[in-house]
């Protein structure tokens, strides 16, 4: 198993490489946090384009069969019922206006769907939270050294060593 930057787990890492390593994998983070807020956005937009394509189809449908449903069906509810013929455009009427009330509604449900999506708030809410995290992140804290003179010659030898 290896660290991100390719050196052996365990291994004695320099404070530059640490570094690295941890810019590199704050970099990687931030462009999956911006690639995760396109992909939600992109949901939130087509979820309003259904909605605006159900709104626009309600719309089409009261305004282009208005005349010959009316009439069809004013004629047929004539011919069923024998009722006047005001009352029958009338019925024939208020059944369009039902079909276009539903179709309202449907895009009304699309419409509250892809307004409590919020993906990019989502997103924004998470980076925050990661810089916040970051802020307040300090540094472990390291033991007192004593003074050169008072280590052995081997102690200094190893930091040498670790340290290049």
């Amino acid at each position: 198993m290896s660290a991100p930057d390719g050196s052996p787990v365990g291994a004695e890492r320099s404070i530059g490489q640490l570094f690295a390593s941890a810019t590199a994998e704050m970099s990687a983070l931030v462009h999956d946090e911006i690639a995760l807020a396109k992909a939600q956005l992109k949901q939130d937009v087509k979820r309003g384009a259904v909605s605006g394509g159900a709104f626009s189809v309600a719309g089409a449908i009261l305004l282009f069969s208005l005349p010959m449903l009316n009439f069809a069906l004013a004629y047929g509810i004539r011919t069923w019922s024998g009722w006047n013929l005001g009352w029958c455009f009338l019925l024939s009427f208020a059944a369009n206006v039902l079909i276009a009330v539903l179709l309202g509604l449907l895009g009304t449900v699309f419409a509250k769907k892809a307004k409590k999506g919020k993906g990019p708030q989502k997103v924004a809410a998470s980076m925050k939270q990661t810089a916040g995290v970051l802020q307040n992140a300090k540094p472990h804290p390291r033991p007192q050294t004593p003074v050169l003179e008072d280590r052995a010659p081997q102690a200094i030898e190893a930091v040498a060593r670790s340290s290049s």
